[in-house]
């Protein structure tokens, strides 16, 4: 096996030379560079690729913690993904996707192995234990979401309250009363205090009882189309008096649609819905093609990756916390409300 040391005599250097063309650790001139460069190349030197960020003492890899094991990735979330990739590759950085599951131990291991220099944290809860976990250590980590109280931490997060608040009021503005509310079913998936979920769930009670309406009806339904489907037929024959629906579950949308036409009720002219931090793709899954309240994943992997580059190059730096609307869309799916009894 070719060495070090082989790669220094064939270019007439010390093998600190060319330990530091591999590390960068400290600055050698261009020709320098280049004999040893043509040495490792002429002998089939390979790098050590881990062993040359241990030396630097940067790694320049960003991990992004996704809990894939429990909740499957939607169009909106892997909008994330590729603009956050494309970020960290304008900016000299790799991200990497660690799909690992919410747990504690888990995330506070990958952080503390030292091959990585900070973390994005994704689909946070309202106590997430694993923000508890990262806080004590010396890996910089920023929140896509956010806890109950966040004070302190770097987040960028989705407006989830302004948009629930704009999707009831364009419902109401077309005389819709009769509103149920349709999440993920993240509890079975030990997503229980899930941040997006909670909050919305939250704006989704005041919006309708300031409308009059005390106990409105939400309803959980696992993220696939299937499921979806058995909710959309539940719907339309145990609660005919709905006049509309709020999704806040893209894998399940499609089915619904298809559910609530199983059982003759017609979108929109029965029942209109909004499908709330929801993708274009998604949303052209039904027929009709749902109108839809854009997750602003793009706009947010840019700013998360910009934060955690911050963090890395600035770890006293006040944090900042980002919150973007979602963005209504047009589609076919929004009618006035139908007379009800």
């Amino acid at each position: 096996m070719v060495t070090m040391n082989d790669v220094a005599k064939r270019a007439n250097v010390s093998i600190a030379t060319v330990s530091f063309v591999l590390s960068g650790a400290k600055p050698i001139s261009a020709g320098t560079r280049e004999r040893v460069e043509t040495a490792m190349r002429d002998l089939g030197y390979r790098r050590n690729p881990v062993g040359a960020a241990l030396a630097r003492g940067r790694t320049n890899i960003i991990a992004l913690l996704y809990p894939a094991l429990q909740r499957p990735a939607t169009g909106s979330v892997m909008g994330f993904f590729t603009s956050a990739a494309a970020r960290a590759q304008e900016r000299g950085l790799n991200l990497v996707m660690w799909p690992i599951s919410n747990d504690a131990n888990e995330a506070a291991a990958l952080a503390n192995t030292g091959l990585v220099d900070g973390v994005l944290l994704m689909e946070v809860q309202m106590e997430d234990a694993r923000v508890q976990a990262l806080l004590p250590g010396s890996t910089p980590f920023v929140l896509i979401g956010r806890t109950r109280d966040p004070a302190g931490l770097t987040f960028v997060d989705v407006d989830f309250e302004s948009s629930m608040s704009e999707a009831v009021a364009a419902l109401d503005a077309l005389g819709h009363r009769r509103i149920a509310f349709i999440t993920g079913n993240w509890g079975d998936l030990h997503l229980e205090g899930h941040g997006a979920a909670e909050r919305s769930r939250a704006c989704f009670r005041r919006e309708m009882s300031q409308r009059g309406v005390s106990d409105p009806l939400i309803v959980p339904c696992p993220e696939n189309s299937l499921d979806g489907r058995r909710l959309g037929r539940m719907l339309a024959t145990e609660h005919p008096e709905l006049t509309a629906l709020v999704l806040m579950n893209e894998h399940a949308a499609p089915g619904i649609v298809m559910g609530l036409r199983d059982a003759g009720s017609r979108v929109p002219d029965d029942i209109s819905i909004i499908s709330i931090g929801s993708s274009a793709n998604m949303a052209g899954m039904a027929d009709p093609p749902l109108n839809y309240m854009r997750t602003p994943g793009e706009e947010l992997g840019r700013l998360g990756v910009d934060a955690i580059i911050e963090r890395i190059a600035n770890a006293d730096a006040e944090p900042p916390a980002v919150l973007l609307a979602c963005e209504m869309q047009p589609g076919e799916s929004l009618a006035p409300a139908r007379a009800t009894r």
